[in-house]
């Protein structure tokens, strides 16, 4: 007989999360969500082939096949679930679920490798807009690969049980999913022990690989226009395109320009074809918006259906690796007036949630997934518009508070005018769209850039790692001359300044009340005081006035700083003269 709290074999449900584009196993362990590695990643590939021996192969495997025998391999069968077909894997046809199956087997194998027992129920998750079914083929699936599961929930529940686990206060979360073949956006309650979907909208066909797919044509394209050559009667160098440019997708979520490069991608009129061309983020982007469109009209229809307004989302969360496009976060705060969270990594949280539900069926206590992140934004200043205008110390941000760490993120920047030979790069951290607002934690120049018209690109990294140190790194493109900074405690400088400025001004409230303060300490407490009122007035000062506080901001500062009693006094007059006419 088992003692209380004694686990069973029958105890153990993993969480399953059967995507269009890779899938992924968890469970929770001692009350923490644990995601199980396959094949040594924590993501596996949701492909399935046959080899030329006749061998399955599953994930990573697969993947790799399909550059070669696209004919041999299955993708993205998640599209297909519910439908009455078959579909060609080599010499032989199978059914969705059959496909589906195989994906599921492998991942039940990885879990019973990973706990060392069997493993024989899970609880899988769908999109919300799955039918009856879709929902149903899902089951077939698990029952072939030998899972009872005992629950089907959808994805958008899921991901809101990853972010709240333990979730007293009632929130309305707006999930955004967009995944490599679906996407779909929900409208999700919870209220203590129950979450409900309030409403859903989405495409089944819509997703990163259409975004892969409109990369490819953009390529394309370009042979057809440089070598008079046309790719796509020829699967094999197609499916190679398509490889190259997922690739080249990924890489434009944390750089600004990505190569891509196919070497003997065919042959035409007995010569080799290769393929070398550099696609920038902007290009991408454009290409992509007509999705990212489609995506935020749905948004809305969603609201909409639960009858919400934008002011009641409490929160957003994002799903899927195809919500690391950085237009895709930019466009959602646009539209929402919020930052979207994405600490949980967008690709796993689902299966995390999934893992969540199945130890709360199991009778399992189960405490929030925990992340390290980044609770600051860090960026630099650039020439840019600022409220309507051209303000020279606009805030572009380049790491976003809540990011996983560690993480590097690129953003490329242009010279202002003709033969400028030399940059000066601010390193700031805060949440103001002015620069000056915001806490400079390091600064560097670059000197001897090339004597070129307007425009040479500089590319500025910025990468910080698990200890909160940030490598700040900037380099001309055309010619790779570079500069960079190490700056140490990054995430931790802000708050330490703001308590010493703190300690500061407590310390003077406590000189005070022991002894009368002397009249240069009396100075100092009244010059800082006069400082902060200024910067208060920044936000709500017209341009012609936030540049005058700006300057004689500076002013004070830099006579404080050089202990100039006289040109002190003369900067403070004309900064509260400043302050007077402002307030009245």
């Amino acid at each position: 007989m088992n003692q209380p709290g004694t686990k069973t074999l029958s105890d153990i449900i993993i969480g399953i999360d059967l995507g269009t584009t890779n899938s992924e196993v968890a469970v929770v362990q001692d009350g923490r969500t644990r995601i199980i590695q396959v094949d040594g990643s924590e993501i596996l590939p949701s492909m399935v082939g046959v080899a030329d021996d006749g061998a399955l192969l599953v994930g990573q495997a697969a993947r790799n096949q399909y550059t070669l025998y696209p004919e041999r391999t299955i993708r993205s069968v998640k599209r297909r679930m519910g439908e009455d077909v078959h579909l060609p894997m080599g010499e032989q046809s199978y059914t969705p679920q059959e496909i589906s199956s195989l994906i599921l087997r492998r991942l039940k194998r990885a879990a019973e490798d990973a706990l060392g027992q069997p493993v024989t129920r899970a609880v899988i998750t769908v999109p919300a807009y799955f039918s009856d079914a879709q929902r149903q083929a899902t089951r077939d699936a698990g029952g072939l690969a030998g899972l009872e599961v005992v629950r089907i929930i959808n994805e958008p529940t899921a991901a809101a049980l990853a972010y709240e686990a333990e979730h007293a206060s009632a929130k309305n979360i707006l999930v955004y999913d967009l995944g490599g073949g679906t996407f779909d956006v929900s409208v999700v309650r919870m209220n203590q022990d129950v979450t409900e979907v309030l409403a859903s909208h989405g495409n089944n066909h819509l997703g990163g690989d259409d975004f892969d797919a409109r990369l490819v044509g953009h390529v394309v394209a370009h042979l057809q226009e440089t070598q008079g050559i046309d790719p796509s009667e020829q699967r094999a160098a197609m499916a190679r395109l398509v490889r190259a440019c997922e690739t080249a997708k990924i890489a434009l979520s944390d750089a600004p320009f990505a190569r891509i490069e196919e070497e003997y991608l065919l042959e035409a009129d007995g010569r080799p074809v290769h393929l070398s061309l550099e696609v920038n983020r902007e290009e991408y982007e454009d290409l992509i918006t007509p999705y990212i469109d489609e995506t935020l009209e749905a948004v809305h229809i969603a609201m909409k259906g639960a009858g919400l307004a934008v002011t009641d989302i409490d929160e957003v969360l994002l799903v899927g690796g195809a919500t690391r496009t950085p237009l895709v976060q930019r466009r959602l705060e646009q539209a929402l007036g919020m930052q979207p969270r994405a600490e949980v990594d967008p690709e796993l949280c689902v299966a995390a949630g999934a893992a969540i539900q199945a130890a709360v069926i199991a009778g399992q206590k189960v405490a929030s997934v925990l992340v390290d992140i980044t609770p600051y934004t860090f960026g630099t200043s650039a020439l840019s518009e600022l409220n309507g205008e051209i303000y020279p110390y606009t805030y572009i941000p380049l790491i976003r508070k809540n990011t996983p760490i560690p993480v590097t993120k690129s953003e490329a920047f242009e010279t202002a005018y003709d033969g400028q030979t030399v940059i000066e790069v601010h390193v700031y951290q805060g949440e103001d769209p002015d620069a000056l607002n915001n806490t400079e934690i390091g600064s560097f120049r670059i000197e001897g850039l090339s004597d070129v018209p307007a425009g040479n690109i500089i590319l500025t990294t910025f990468s910080l790692d698990l200890n909160g140190i940030l490598h700040v790194t900037s380099r001309e493109k055309r010619t790779g001359l570079e500069k960079h900074i190490t700056i140490d405690n990054a995430t931790t400088r802000f708050e330490e300044q703001h308590l010493d400025a703190a300690r500061e001004r407590l310390s003077a409230l406590i000189e005070g009340e022991a002894r009368d303060v002397t009249e240069e300490q009396r100075d100092s407490v009244q010059t800082r005081a006069l400082i902060e009122k200024a910067e208060r007035l920044l936000d709500t000062a017209n341009p012609e006035d936030r540049e005058d506080l700006v300057d004689l901001i500076e002013a004070v500062r830099d006579r404080l700083d050089q202990d100039d009693p006289s040109g002190l006094e003369q900067a403070r007059v004309a900064l509260a003269d400043l302050i007077y006419y402002l307030e009245s």
